[in-house]
């Protein structure tokens, strides 16, 4: 059920019928999207929340859903034309000037105090990084991508989401009746904006202190990879403007690729995982990076020797989170999208048990089709 065109489904054709029949091995916040002119598609809002239910009731007052998408508008509101520009490819990818939540511009999110909410952050974005703060609140981390962790908040109180990525936190509403505060995302310097308010109610508090049920969520069935024998890999990010590598064969101009036209899409190779380009959307007979022994763990370590942020998603498969830097990671972080900074290199393990082709790639989605992606067999 991935749905990549030529390497695990057919394209759907205008007019034609496709039904998606699956059971979900795990509980949490999934959510899906076309990998077919991804670009357009997505960028004009081709998507949604997945949610699977635990087996049993998760002890909040309310389970809240916030998909947040960001778009690139004209001036009457239209989105903009310009999908798949070069200035945009080669560098943080395609930004809007307007970020809605569950489809439109949020001004208020109305909730009680004490009440205790489980929030389900969903970044729906072509490529908008968000750091999002909580005004005098503490927001608790619960979940990634879908992925129970060991409850923390987050580091420096901002709830970070790359494109993909889902974020579970539990918010317990200590705020005053009345009072409204401020959703601030401020990933981007100097380019800090609000996306909402909690505004709470006038009513009286439901409870006065926080409830003591327990916030970890049951874990899911994931394999653990047994890393004293894991098979290791390394996966190196290049290219982009500023990255100075070599790209198709070419150096680049500027630490650009020539020859695509900065309203064009031709999906020109300007990014590259181990020297290899693989660009557009996925297609037929795309040869394999990596080809890995059913069964057996891995650990991948992604290098990112580029500018740029890269938010790195694995089709077909979670993993752990191990390092950041060889710095050992904390919280049992698990996830199918992890976050790379410029120059960090993450160490991430997974058991290869999903058989098949699968596609790993940035989700920023204009690095993924101008080369920012490759094939994982598993076989």
């Amino acid at each position: 059920m991935d749905g990549v065109p030529g390497l695990t489904q057919k394209p759907i054709k205008p007019g034609e019928r496709f039904t998606y029949e699956f059971t979900p091995p795990d509980a949490g916040t999934f959510w899906y999207h076309p990998h077919a002119d991804s670009l357009r598609q997505l960028g004009r809002g081709l998507a949604g929340a997945l949610i699977v239910e635990e087996r049993e009731r998760v002890a909040v007052d309310r389970d809240v859903l916030w998909v947040l998408t960001d778009w690139r508008l004209t001036s009457d509101a239209q989105i903009a034309s310009g999908f798949g520009n070069a200035m945009d490819a080669g560098m943080a990818g395609r930004i809007g000037n307007t970020v809605t939540l569950n489809g439109a511009i949020s001004t208020d999110e109305r909730v009680r105090a004490g009440e205790r909410v489980r929030l389900r952050l969903v970044n729906a974005s072509l490529a908008r990084i968000m750091a999002l703060r909580f005004e005098k609140h503490r927001p608790l981390v619960v979940a990634l991508d879908g992925q129970p962790c060991d409850p923390h908040e987050p580091e420096g109180g901002r709830v970070l989401l790359g494109p993909a990525m889902r974020v579970d936190v539990v918010l317990d509403m200590q705020g005053e009746p009345g009072h409204r505060y401020r959703v601030i995302d401020e990933f981007y310097e100097d380019r800090s904006y609000w996306l909402t308010q909690l505004a709470y109610e006038q009513t009286p508090p439901i409870r006065k202190n926080p409830p003591n049920a327990p916030l970890a969520l049951p874990a899911n069935p994931l394999p653990q990879p047994d890393l004293p024998s894991a098979e290791r890999h390394e996966l190196r990010l290049q290219g982009g403007m500023m990255g100075g590598g070599m790209i198709g064969g070419g150096m680049m101009s500027g630490g650009m690729m020539g020859g695509m036209g900065m309203s064009g899409m031709s999906h020109r190779a300007v990014w590259a995982i181990n020297g290899q380009s693989m660009t557009g959307d996925g297609h037929a007979d795309m040869p394999p990076l990596l080809t890995l022994r059913r069964g057996q763990s891995i650990v991948l370590a992604i290098v990112n020797e580029t500018a740029w942020w890269h938010p790195m998603h694995l089709h077909g498969h979670s993993f752990r989170i191990l390092k950041r830097n060889g710095s050992p990671t904390r919280h049992n972080l698990w996830g199918d999208t992890v976050l790379v900074s410029p120059r960090e290199t993450v160490e991430v393990a997974f058991v290869a048990d999903n058989p098949g082709d699968w596609m790993i790639h940035c989700h920023i989605t204009d690095h993924q089709v101008s080369g920012l992606m490759a094939v994982i067999r598993i076989a």
